[in-house]
């Protein structure tokens, strides 16, 4: 009897362990409540490691960064809406940017635009499309040009009005989850990765197949539930990205932000993906949708999309 009821304590336990391998299961780590998959908890992953990792990954950052010294081709389509939804000015083009040393110019093979895309001076006539014209533009040829992803605050230091505006909102949209300076009260809401933040978002670890290679992938959401005084300190409120499971370089990101502070709010929607080419990082293709004002220019909603195509090295 009494080895039969060992039998039957051991399977027991057995089905147990088995069992909980098959469901999600929530840990804690540094303050955050992490969820994991079967697979994530089968792996022997080390949490507190991996979300350090995920905190001081630059390899998002650098791709957009690269853009600075490849030659590349560029299939542009920026929309700009009215407050009824309706398209009011436009762009599609193709664009071609040469490097050389640290110097870079870009090329119009093609072009077509709608509406006052443009101003009397031939600039861009809506602050979205400064902003994309800052990404992948450059009428004049731009030297001093590098991919070294350095102190943010020194992009910054030197620029005032509205280029310090852009310049702030390129490191928010293409550096998510790092302190951005000199944003109206937003201090430090957009860290997500701080402790004073963990209780305003859900966490979660999984591996998935991502394009034939196995790629882990890391989500973090803002919380359901949260009072309105919590819901005023989220900034990013749903970010979703694939890191190679090799090299834990970022595949793919996909993200939404919010933030109004009266003289200054945005809503926007990014999806974003990583390629690489002859060593180098670079965002193949990047989707904007979003909408955002500053008090002195009023509000407008825009649509880009930007696919970055025969990348090569000078």
């Amino acid at each position: 009897m009494k080895g039969h009821a060992t039998f039957f304590l051991i399977g027991l336990l057995v089905q147990v362990v088995v069992g909980a391998q098959d469901k999600d299961t929530t840990v804690q780590s540094g303050g955050r409540l992490v969820t994991l998959s079967p697979v994530i908890i089968r792996s022997g992953t080390n949490v507190p490691g991996f979300i350090k990792r995920v905190e001081e990954d630059t390899s998002f950052y650098k791709a957009f960064k690269n853009l600075r010294v490849l030659n590349y081709r560029t299939l542009n389509d920026v929309r700009m809406f009215d407050r009824k939804g309706r398209v009011e000015a436009s762009l599609n083009s193709k664009t071609r940017q040469w490097s050389s040393g640290n110097c870079r110019v870009t090329v119009v093979e093609e072009e077509k635009t709608t509406g006052d895309y443009y101003d009397a001076q031939g600039d861009p006539n809506y602050y979205t499309a400064q902003l994309y014209a800052s990404l992948f533009f450059s009428k004049d040829t731009v030297c001093g040009q590098t991919n070294t992803v350095g102190d943010i605050k020194l992009n910054i230091r030197d620029k005032k009005g509205l280029e310090k505006r852009k310049e702030q909102l390129k490191m928010l949209f293409f550096n998510p989850g790092k302190d951005i300076p000199g944003i109206p009260l937003m201090g430090r809401k957009v860290q997500v990765f701080d402790q004073q933040h963990s209780d305003l978002y859900d966490f979660s670890i999984d591996l998935q197949e991502y394009k034939g290679k196995t790629a882990y992938v890391f989500k973090l959401k803002m919380k359901e539930g949260l009072s309105f005084f919590k819901k005023d300190e989220v900034v990013i409120d749903e970010m979703i990205t694939w890191f190679d499971y090799d090299s834990f370089e970022v595949r793919e990101r996909d993200y939404t932000m919010s933030y109004n502070a009266g003289v200054y709010k945005f809503n926007v929607s990014m999806h974003v993906e990583i390629d690489k080419k002859n060593g180098y990082l670079f965002p193949k293709l990047i989707r904007y949708d979003g909408s955002w004002g500053v008090l002195v220019k009023g509000s407008e909603r825009g649509l880009f999309t930007a696919t970055v195509y025969d990348l090569s090295v000078d």
